[in-house]
């Protein structure tokens, strides 16, 4: 009787566990899995789907480890009643070996077509479809904080981003530090910043909210509190923040941002832009260093 019972305990101690990670998953916040942007919900059915059609394959052999250890143990072998049959026909069976192979090629076959087609529908430079005109960020990672630059409506603000709901948003993202990664989960996917390049990234919350965002690349020893908030807000409440920070006595100039480039936590902060042109600058200050540095090497090879 003790033996009978040991297939349905071991099964509802699996089902016990799956249960307690759905009740688990469903009481906390992961921001992966909950969405509030248009991109984050394709991410989050893209990982649906990759995980649904790994359990296919992980499942099956998983059972399969257990019931071959458990069957064709020593133990089993011994007594009146083997467990374990001698079926050499089992050998090289066209069944079988279709099963086993042509499962996991149909599985590739069909993550291979999904992957193509999310790796052209998510493609970050690509812009949203929308009837609203898009609204556009520049990002600058420092050490350790987020600079956010808005040249339409001549703000900028630190550790903190605002955005409409319902309205593309068209980042451009650089650094004027280590390289990093800008990451919104809830809204979207990471994108790297590195110096001296431009990188771009689409997104549209669909909720208002405040949504965390946090540096996804080691950067040095302020990495852990490089974070900063994501305030998706009516279009109203965004003209009246732009306000606020365009009258609030606060300025970003080109000789006010040397310190605020220092290595350092900042809090966060608004302010008016009165350069336009501080994402350019930024830039081109290392690409002014690469031309000089190949110049230089063009010249030492002539000598």
């Amino acid at each position: 009787m003790l033996k009978k019972a040991k297939w349905p305990v071991f099964v509802a101690l699996i089902l016990g566990v799956v249960a307690a990670a759905i009740r688990y998953l469903r009481t906390v916040n992961v921001a992966v899995l909950n969405p509030k942007g248009t991109i984050a919900q394709q991410q989050r059915g893209l990982m649906v789907i990759a995980s649904l059609l790994a359990i296919l394959v992980v499942v099956p052999v998983f059972v399969m480890t257990i019931v071959i250890s458990v069957r064709y143990r020593a133990g089993a072998q011994t007594g009146k009643k083997k467990k374990a049959k001698y079926t050499p026909e089992t050998d090289h069976n066209t069944v079988l070996e279709s099963l086993w192979w042509g499962i996991p090629v149909a599985i590739i076959g069909v993550l291979s077509v999904v992957t193509w087609v999310s790796s052209h529908s998510l493609d970050p430079f690509r812009p949203l479809k929308s009837g609203v005109q898009p609204l556009h960020i520049q990002v600058v990672a420092l050490q350790w904080k987020w600079l956010f630059l808005y040249p339409d409506q001549h703000v900028a603000s630190v550790n903190e981003v605002h955005i409409p709901v319902n309205t593309p948003v068209d980042f451009q993202i650089t650094s004027d530090a280590p390289m990093n990664s800008f990451w919104i989960p809830q809204l979207a996917g990471q994108v790297y910043a590195m110096s001296g390049m431009s990188t771009q990234l689409h997104l549209m919350a669909t909720q208002p909210g405040t949504y965390n965002g946090s540096s996804a690349n080691i950067s040095g020893k302020g990495f852990a509190d490089m974070r900063f908030q994501a305030i998706a807000s009516s279009s109203d409440d965004f003209g009246e923040w732009v306000r606020y920070a365009q009258n609030n006595g606060n300025t970003l100039t080109d000789d006010s941002y040397p310190a605020l480039a220092e290595p350092g936590q900042s809090p966060q902060a608004s302010m008016l832009l009165a350069s336009n042109d501080l994402y350019d600058t930024i830039l081109m200050k290392y690409m002014g260093h690469g031309n000089n540095d190949a110049m230089a090497g063009m010249q030492g090879m002539e000598q």
